[in-house]
């Protein structure tokens, strides 16, 4: 197969940032996909309905005015916070956000202010559960006692079990889950329990972080796991599942806090995603499945309508940039200056 035609996607999560860092990637996400969740780790953290409501507005102001990626629909967050009202949840759905992003405190970037007791949060999950909507869940446990690699499996055991039995018409999503528990996990679920899948953890495991001396740009949070891991994601996105979809956590970060002594957590993956996911898929023996995963099962889990485009990806090698602008810095994408074999037309 030398050309991939599917119907235009969507990325179930996503970071965009603000300000000049914002107008830097936004494009790159846009020409690919017609929607996509954004994040609502700013500094500080869009933690109300009107933040989020003048967030979209930043967004779509950022956009390009015409062409491609012009037509682009950013999908609302909040923040959950020990302190998030069952009102604001109301207010929030009210002005269209779809969504709420339960970051464990500490768990990965500007995660400072998130929760810090689930139990805390129930008055507004009761309220989320009431409206409809969804939340989204960074499946890690931040004691530090636990070893980095097995923090997502703790957390179902401590937290994605008792939340899902408390609460089993509020439909979760699993965020970039990464481990072999995670995949069962999902799988074996209520109907109300989804999960998304990133394209460096289906493509890599933690050798990659290593190999050569320290590679910084494959470090992320929840961190790459196992070989058996990676391979346990491959079959659960590749299984034709609608409980598995697209989420790339694309997550930019300056070149010179990636490369520094204490180095931010994420991969910038929005330049190339769908090239990526069409490597990981095609490596597995399943590009027909890409089209479900990137395009049909996110939308139905939203309860959104699938989109009507379609994008085209062909069999071309073209050399990933070393670096992109990004603002008064640069930013370098995962694989820069590699050659890829998929290119989107």
């Amino acid at each position: 197969m030398d050309s991939l035609t599917i119907t235009r996607p969507d990325d179930w999560h996503l970071h965009l940032r603000d300000g000049a860092a914002l107008t830097a990637v936004l494009h790159f996400t846009a020409r690919q996909f017609a929607r996509a969740i954004a994040m609502p780790n700013l500094r500080p953290p869009v933690t109300t309905a009107a933040q989020a409501v003048a967030y979209r507005e930043r967004i779509l102001a950022a956009l390009p005015r015409e062409g491609t990626g012009s037509g682009f629909q950013p999908l609302m967050t909040l923040y959950l916070t020990d302190n998030t009202t069952a009102e604001e949840i109301e207010r929030a759905k009210a002005a269209g956000v779809v969504a709420v992003k339960l970051y464990p405190a500490g768990a990965t970037t500007n995660s400072d202010a998130g929760v810090t007791d689930i139990r805390k949060t129930y008055a507004a999950l009761e309220a989320l559960q009431r409206q409809g909507m969804l939340l989204l869940v960074h499946g890690e446990v931040t004691e530090g006692e636990i070893d980095v690699f097995d923090r997502e499996a703790v957390f179902i055991e401590r937290v994605m079990q008792p939340l899902r039995a408390d609460f089993p018409e509020l439909k979760v999503v699993f965020e970039h889950i990464t481990t072999k528990e995670a995949a069962e996990y999902v799988a074996g679920s209520c109907r109300h329990t989804a999960a998304t899948v990133t394209p460096q953890h289906l493509l890599y495991n933690r050798n990659s972080i290593f190999m050569g001396g320290l590679r910084p740009h494959y470090y992320c949070l929840p961190v790459l796991k196992r070989e058996v891991h990676r391979q346990a994601l491959i079959r659960a996105a590749t299984s034709g599942s609608p409980k598995f979809f697209l989420g790339t956590d694309s997550a930019p970060h300056a070149a010179q806090l990636k490369e520094n002594s204490v180095c931010g957590a994420g991969c910038f993956t929005a330049p190339a995603a769908l090239e990526l996911y069409a490597e990981a898929f095609e490596a597995a023996g399943a590009l027909d499945k890409l089209e479900a995963f990137a395009s049909f099962y996110g939308p139905d889990f939203y309860g959104l309508s699938r989109n009507t485009g379609t994008v085209t990806l062909k069999r071309e090698p073209w050399p990933l940039p070393e670096t992109y602008p990004f603002g008064d810095a640069t930013i370098k994408p995962l694989r820069a200056g590699e050659t890829l074999n998929w290119r989107l037309q």
